[in-house]
């Protein structure tokens, strides 16, 4: 299941910079696996060449370490379950991925708006409250109500 932390401290093991964590963490297997090939071609457009070289449309060849922050972020979540990252880092279209890898296994994110989860049922925890939603509009209605997000 997917759980939702909105706002600034989601706890201990809470990763603000999933991009540098990522860079600093990272193994081989993580980027060759099928998930994560789907995922970098999705979201960056790229091929995975081998662990150490991703073929770019916009870049070229490039290590792992270049590939945007939502892909690393994606790519943590899957791999790292100890921890809560920051999924401010990813954009919109990191949502369906997100729910994807939660039908997995629960993963906890922490994120500082509104995703757009898309038009279909889900199941999402939202942590602040302790309130499951099964739809946007039940979401957007939580945070708005609870006052999740100040700004």
């Amino acid at each position: 299941m997917l759980k939702i932390f909105f706002g600034d401290n989601p706890g201990d093991n809470y990763i603000f910079n999933p991009d540098v964590f990522f860079n600093n963490t990272y193994e081989d297997e993580w980027i060759t696996s099928e998930t994560s090939r789907k995922m970098i071609k999705d979201i960056d457009g790229s091929e995975v060449k081998g662990p150490c070289m991703i073929d770019s449309p916009f870049l070229g060849p490039i290590p792992p370490e270049r590939l945007s922050g939502g892909v690393k972020t994606l790519i943590l979540m899957q791999n790292d379950p100890d921890h809560i990252f920051n999924a401010s880092a990813c954009g919109n279209n990191c949502a369906q991925w997100i729910l994807k890898l939660a039908e997995q296994k629960d993963i906890t994110i922490r994120l500082g708006y509104i995703m757009d989860f898309g038009k279909q049922s889900f199941d999402i925890y939202i942590v602040n409250t302790g309130k499951t939603v099964h739809s946007m509009l039940e979401l957007d209605d939580e945070i708005i109500v609870n006052r999740l997000l100040r700004g």
